[in-house]
């Protein structure tokens, strides 16, 4: 049986905390399994202010660990089970309940040695949710319209995200704790992409969705939707109408009140352990890729027209100009929806659509009516606000640091980047916590790190790429792992610096597209010179099997999964092979 680390602070491990949050900490750990909180403010401006101003995040408790005995288990796991297609090769396919994943151990960095699952010792354990993507399916600025080039720039689920991740939060709260060693989930953390539009209504979605309370998935007209799926298009799926459409033809069904359904009141019962929240490219630039700054753009997300359909060639210029990033701050998207005037349609105006800045996020982080669980900012602090910034660390067990780093570039394009203070930051925050086991959390991957426009509000920055993290992160010995997100499929790395010293990356598939997961990650001692690092994946709480009676909230979220599925285009290599999903990555310790 393992046996669960102590989690509560300690100024001998040298950090630098408050004396407020230490006395939170043991407060907490006298009544929880686990908890979380924000070190000392993650920036060289904030790093001025007073000790008493540092700490402003209280500490969160996480739910009690179970009476009993803690024990491994795989029920609500994909060990256990995963959602499969039935029968057929083509067309639309069911889905079913399929055979579970298996567990994989990897020795590329160190060598298992035997009898250490008798040894072991639990350091954490803590879920990644990743790429939710809430969507705005009826914002004026979607760009919809390229799904004449691309079948799937549109995707037919893209109405149902708020369910898909209320049922994923269903899962997570589900869990009895960790699947291998039975100890306590410490947190969750979201590793970006948790809107899809930068849009306001998109982010109070979220912060609600893992919060908890009630959303209305529904923008512009409140009695009736307005977008591409009753546009009478046949290239988009029209659910509630007998028009033999593109997807319909691939086998898509006629489902009368899909719309209406989609759009009814969705309640989240909101994580019941604390969480913490990462920052991706499609929550700090509109659409994911274009930087903030044109008017006529942020007034356009508000407003009453919407393009719908596009001729092939010119949708194809625009995406491989957003491709390619030689349209970053959206002038040529301007310039088109400008000469398409006259093929506008009409929408119904609403201000909630707007585009939200970098402190408008942290702002709403700190919002009280979105603590849930805590802790309070859910990471970020007033001294990310002072500084303009959205990185910082956090204490996740006695001995084992969590950092999230901000990997977006202000300055445009879908592909990420850090700044030089950044840079620095982490360097000197790995190495001021030497004695402490650090995780480190991104959206970006180390191979998506290649976007060098500067920042408009640092243009004399140099940014810095995903080789340069990379440098950094092995250069400390106390690096377990860089956990990210961004390519939307399971991939898991292993990295050795310089020095020799290993870590692993560990990138996780969204659940915007099929198979639509998240990860549990344990982390262990094998006293034995090693450590592990075990990853376990999860789909949502809804069941595999479809039933297109049944638009409940919870039968909506089972549809979102198998829409996905068969989503006109989708790849089918998101799951990753089985050394990137169940696995142990073992790894010297130190």
């Amino acid at each position: 049986m393992s046996r669960l680390r102590s989690v509560a602070s300690s100024t001998a491990h040298g950090l630098a905390v408050d004396r407020r949050t230490v006395l939170a900490a043991a407060g907490a750990v006298s009544l929880s399994a686990g908890v979380g909180y924000a070190l000392r403010p993650t920036d060289s401006r904030a790093a001025t202010q007073s000790p008493a101003t540092a700490g402003e995040a209280p500490v969160a408790s996480s739910r009690r660990a179970p009476a009993g005995p803690l024990a491994p288990y795989t029920r609500g796991t994909t060990l256990s089970g995963v959602a499969v297609p039935r029968g057929g090769s083509t067309g639309y396919r069911r889905l079913g309940d399929g055979k579970g994943w298996p567990r994989v151990v990897r020795s590329e960095l160190a060598t298992p040695k035997s009898g250490r699952a008798e040894r072991r010792t639990a350091l954490a354990a803590f879920v990644q949710l990743t790429d939710l993507h809430l969507i705005d399916a009826q914002h004026p600025l979607r760009l919809e319209f390229l799904r004449s080039a691309d079948v799937h720039a549109w995707r037919p689920q893209e109405l149902l995200t708020v369910q898909g991740a209320v049922s994923l939060v269903e899962r997570v709260n589900a869990l009895r704790g960790a699947p291998v060693t039975g100890a306590p989930l410490h947190f969750a953390m979201t590793t970006g992409d948790n809107t899809d539009n930068n849009a306001m209504t998109e982010l109070e979605w979220f912060l609600t969705v893992l919060s908890g309370g009630r959303i209305t998935p529904n923008t512009g007209d409140p009695r009736r939707y307005e977008g591409v799926q009753n546009s009478g298009l046949g290239q988009y799926w029209q659910p509630d109408s007998a028009l033999r459409d593109a997807d319909k033809q691939r086998g898509f069904p006629q489902l009368d009140g899909f719309l209406a359904a989609a759009m009814r009141e969705v309640r989240s019962p909101g994580l019941n352990l604390p969480w913490y929240s990462t920052v991706g490219n499609h929550d700090s630039l509109p659409l994911g890729c274009y930087g903030h700054g044109d008017p006529y753009l942020a007034d356009f997300a508000v407003g009453g027209r919407k393009l719908m359909t596009l001729p092939a060639a010119e949708a194809r210029k625009l995406q491989e100009a957003i491709k390619n990033a030689t349209d970053p701050l959206g002038v040529r998207f301007r310039d088109l929806l400008e000469a398409h005037a006259r093929d506008l349609r009409p929408v119904t105006p609403d201000e909630r659509r707007a585009p939200y800045t970098a402190a408008e996020y942290v702002k709403a982080h700190l919002d009280p009516a979105y603590t849930g669980m805590g802790p309070a900012g859910h990471g970020y602090s007033t001294a990310n606000l002072d500084a303009g910034t959205q990185y910082y660390s956090f204490r996740i067990a006695d001995d084992v640091i969590g950092v999230s780093l901000d990997t977006t570039d202000p300055g445009g394009h879908y592909e990420g980047s850090v700044g030089a203070a950044q840079l620095r930051w982490l360097d000197r925050t790995l190495r001021e916590n030497a004695d402490s086991h650090a995780v480190v959390f991104s959206h970006h991957t180390s191979q998506t790190m290649d976007n060098g426009r500067p920042d408009p509000a640092r243009p004399n920055e140099r940014r810095y790429r995903g080789a340069d993290v990379l440098a950094v992160l092995g250069r400390h010995r106390n690096t377990l792992a860089w956990i990210n997100g961004h390519i939307h499929r399971n991939e898991i790395t292993p990295h050795t610096g310089a020095d020799g010293h290993a870590f692993w990356e560990i990138s996780t598939a969204s659940h915007v597209d099929f198979p639509q997961l998240a990860r549990v990650v344990e982390l262990t001692d094998n006293k034995d010179g090693t450590l592990s690092v075990f990853t376990t994946m999860v789909e949502s709480a809804a069941p595999h099997r479809t039933d297109f009676t049944d638009l409940s909230q919870t039968g909506l979220a089972a549809l979102y999964r198998e829409l996905s599925f068969n989503a006109p285009g989708a790849r089918t290599d998101l799951a990753g092979g089985t050394r990137d999903r169940n696995t142990e990555l073992v790894l010297k310790k130190g």
